[in-house]
């Protein structure tokens, strides 16, 4: 799945460009986010196969996360079962390659168990890295708004962490959740609302047959939705003790830090899409 920046809503200033973290963070975020928008533009096969590529990293990362550092071999069927399932969406019903997560999650965690391993927390991991990659491939395969849609999803889980950071260093207050992201806080929380209501108006605007006031509204939503998709990765990597998930992207951490929330945006929208019948920016 494409990257896209984890919230951070912190307490003082926001740092000047001359910090040097910033400018690593800065310099990946302007080599991921055209790779992303292109792949996503281009479609299938380049947009799968950037996908396929990310659900092997998320499982790699979070095996290793559950395993102090190590590849078991519960880890290692894992990675096998999402790139699998990320594969067969191109072929096989959504359906059945959420079947395959599904099915490959029991035998990760049957095997972690047998071997000694974490099989609660591999099992959990497998569904993790694998849902939210085949339903962004089935979100995008829509032939009337798959394009429109990813692209109101990843402007507005951008805008939600660029709010959030912005707002939260800005402003500073009372800690959101200190015991699993001290750093966040609730003003943090509402700037990120308030870009997510903006984008959604902003894409009503401008996408044939959409509602701003809908997409406002559901932008409002899945801020807190993208919030909750992040505390949650906070709340793995301090149980396992980890700063990062890894260190595979420059400033940013691993794949997981950078997708957290939205795995559980992208998760959202597709419930919803295949609940209603329709893309969530037709509805009305």
């Amino acid at each position: 799945m494409p990257c896209a920046n984890s919230a951070v809503a912190t307490a003082g200033t926001v740092p000047a460009l001359s910090d040097t973290g910033l400018r690593v963070r800065l310099a990946s975020a302007l080599i991921l986010i055209p790779v992303a928008l292109v792949a996503v533009a281009l479609g299938a096969p380049y947009f799968d196969a950037l996908v396929v590529v990310a659900a092997g990293l998320m499982a790699w990362e979070w095996a290793r996360l559950c395993s102090g550092g190590r590849l078991p071999a519960a880890g290692a069927l894992a990675i096998l079962v999402v790139v699998a399932a990320t594969v067969a969406v191109s072929f096989l019903p959504v359906w059945q390659a959420t079947c395959i997560v599904a099915v490959g999650a029991a035998l990760v965690g049957a095997l972690a168990a047998l071997t000694g391993g974490a099989p609660l927390w591999l099992a959990l991991g497998t569904l993790y890295a694998g849902l939210p990659c085949v339903a962004i491939l089935w979100l995008r395969a829509e032939p009337a708004a798959g394009l429109e849609t990813l692209l109101w999803l990843f402007a507005l889980v951008w805008a939600i962490d660029s709010g959030a950071y912005v707002v939260g260093r800005a402003v500073g207050g009372p800690k959101l959740a200190p015991v699993i992201s001290p750093k966040k806080t609730w003003a943090g929380l509402a700037g990120g609302v308030a870009a997510a209501m903006a984008v959604g108006i902003l894409a009503g605007l401008l996408i044939d047959g959409a509602s701003p006031w809908v997409l406002a509204a559901a932008g409002l939503v899945l801020a807190l939705v993208e919030q909750a998709g992040d505390l949650g990765e906070s709340a793995l990597k301090r149980r396992f003790g980890a700063k990062d998930s890894s260190g595979l992207i420059p400033g940013h951490g691993g794949v997981l830090d950078r997708v957290d929330g939205l795995v559980t945006v992208i998760l959202a929208v597709a419930l919803a899409s295949a609940l209603t019948g329709e893309s969530v920016i037709a509805w009305r």
